[in-house]
Formats: C-alpha cells, sequence, structure tokens
C-alpha cells in the first residue's frame, strides 16, 4: 500500500532530484546499482514483492525493516551482522541492550533470502537484502524512493558489545545523538533527516516512561492520553506510535509533532527543545519535498557505511549462520 499526494509537476521535479541523488550516491567504487543484472536479475524485484506484502498485512512491518538496516549499519558498518545468531565464538547484536525485545523483522529478511538462494543461489548477499528492504519498506508507505547500491558481502562475526555501544538510545540529549551521529560522519542535518525516520515507528512503554511522567517539555493532553496505555509500572512492552499525527504513512507528521512537544521519545524532543537542530526541524514540518530529499540523500550516505566487498566477508546462505 503507498499513499501518494503527489501532482505531476511535483513528480518531475521530485524524480529528477531522484537522479541527482542516485549520482551523487554513487560513491563506493566496489559498489552499483547494477551489481546483480547478470548474476541475479529477478533480485530487486523479489526483495520489493516480499518486502510490499509483509507492509501491506502489517504496516509496522515498514518501521521494523527500516530499523534492522539502520541497526545493522551503526555497528560496524552495514554487513548484515545484525541478523547472526550467537555462536560459541561471539555473542549477537540481537540480545544488545538496544535490540533485544524489540528487534524484529528478521522472518521477513529470511523468506527473501530464501526465495533469493533458490533462484540464484550464493549470490545476493544479507546486507543488500537489508538495504533494499529498507528502501522498499519506506516506499511501502509513501515515502521517497532512492537508488541503493549493492555488491556489500556479509560479515562473519557479530559484537553484543559494539552494538550497546555504537546504537543511539531513546533518552540520549541533544548533545550525546549528535556525537552518536558524528561518530559515523553525520552532520547535524543528516542526523534530523535519519531520525526522521520514527514517523512510521513505534515504541515499548519502558522506553518513554520517564518522559511520560517526569519531564515538563511535553504536551499535557498528549501525555494524558499516552499514560491510558503507559500507566506508571505496568504495561512495559506495551507500543505507541512515535509520530502522533499520522503514524501510518511515511511524511513530516513527526516534526510536526515534535514542534508541538507530542515527541514520545526523550531523544527525539531533544530535536526540537530549543537546541541547534529546532530550525532543522521546522524547515522539515514545512516542507516534506526537503526531508524526502534529504532522507534519501542521508540513507544513501548510511548504506555505505564500512562495506565489506571485493573477497571481504562472504554471501551467507542463511543470513542468521555463517557458512
Amino acid at each position: 500500500m503507498a499513499f501518494c499526494f503527489f501532482n505531476s509537476s511535483f513528480f518531475f521535479i521530485f524524480f529528477f532530484l531522484l537522479f541527482i541523488i542516485g549520482i551523487k550516491g554513487s560513491s563506493s567504487a566496489q559498489l552499483s546499482p547494477t551489481f546483480y543484472i547478470t548474476t541475479c536479475p529477478q533480485a530487486l524485484f523479489t526483495i520489493k514483492s516480499v518486502v510490499t506484502k509483509a507492509v501491506v498485512k502489517e504496516h509496522r512491518m515498514g518501521a521494523s525493516l527500516l530499523r534492522l538496516h539502520f541497526h545493522d549499519c551503526f555497528v560496524n558498518g552495514c554487513d548484515g551482522s545484525v541478523l547472526l545468531d550467537d555462536t560459541s565464538s561471539f555473542t549477537g547484536e540481537k540480545n544488545a541492550r538496544p535490540n533485544k525485545g524489540s528487534l524484529r523483522g528478521f522472518e521477513v529478511i529470511d523468506t527473501i533470502k530464501s526465495q533469493l538462494e533458490t533462484i540464484c543461489p550464493g549470490v545476493v548477499s544479507c546486507a543488500d537484502i537489508l538495504a533494499v528492504a529498507a528502501r522498499d519498506s519506506v516506499v511501502a508507505l509513501g515515502g521517497p524512493a532512492w537508488i541503493v547500491e549493492l555488491g556489500r558481502r556479509d560479515s562473519t562475526t557479530a559484537s553484543l558489545s559494539d552494538a550497546e555501544a555504537n546504537i543511539p538510545f531513546p533518552r540520549m540529549d541533544l548533545t550525546d545523538i549528535l556525537t552518536a551521529f558524528s561518530n559515523k560522519g553525520f552532520s547535524a542535518k543528516e542526523m534530523v533527516a535519519l531520525l526522521g525516520g520514527h514517523t512510521i515507528g513505534q515504541a515499548q512503554c519502558f522506553t518513554f516512561r520517564e518522559r511520560l511522567y517526569n519531564e515538563t517539555l511535553i504536551d499535557t493532553t498528549f501525555a494524558t492520553s499516552i499514560k491510558l496505555n503507559c500507566p506508571i509500572s505496568l504495561g512495559d512492552d506495551n507500543l505507541t506510535s512515535l509520530d502522533a499525527i499520522t503514524p501510518l504513512s511515511f511524511d513530516n507528521g513527526y516534526y510536526k509533532s515534535l514542534v508541538n512537544n507530542k515527541g514520545l521519545l526523550h531523544s527525539d524532543q531533544q530535536l526540537f527543545s530549543g537546541g541547534s537542530t529546532d530550525s532543522q526541524v521546522n524547515t522539515y514540518k514545512s516542507s516534506s519535498l526537503n526531508f524526502f530529499i534529504d532522507f534519501a540523500n542521508a540513507m544513501v550516505k548510511m548504506a555505505n557505511l564500512s562495506v565489506l566487498t571485493g573477497t571481504n566477508g562472504q554471501i551467507r546462505t542463511n543470513c542468521a549462520k555463517v557458512n
């Protein structure tokens, strides 16, 4: 299901800019948008088909697949390590504090991988599947498209401690959020754009309860309504949408929520709290086009973080296990 509100003039401008984004994003010499054109020409169609069906069945899955890619790339690069189960030689990332009990969508990735292994065995990496699935999830919910460069290979190890050290967490203040993204090479503007992915996300009660009951920079009517689903001592796993306005569409409703002090997570509201990122939030609140362009550019950049190519890593036949 896609939500579309563009007129024809918008389409012309948008896809022209998308073309520019694709050129700008082609910065990693060993990656290419056409990497599988001869070895697995059905790869992109297969991924899109499975993702679209999964998102139509459950809108939340779009956010889950986007988050999987983000949590993969922020830990030692976009190498599919987030998908690995624990082994006798390493403890993986699935049970790290930012992931345990909340990271999901593994079954969708497994379905994609199974279909691709039938069509072209040993060709398409799990890391590439994550990157394409994130893009297709955003598109399925009405968001922008971008060109995904391909050719990543999969890691042969994972690290719980690295996941806990690198993935931003919901109670961060603005300075810490900026530092976490800066450490990965992102500007403040890119950070604000990437966090706009929360427009389709949900959070468990325990991640925002402290803000709900103890903070003052929150709309009181909003807080009162959320408390019904998140009582002070119960319902830790109860879910609430991060976008208080249009939670089922990929749009700029997340930023509109922040401007109205309806950010659910402490870290979200920090983007609009009298600090250096207020003006960028206002820009995206006023222009979904600006948000879409900047988000797409930032996603291209994120997907190129410390990728494995050439003879590094492997093409895992099962995304949860090293070959």
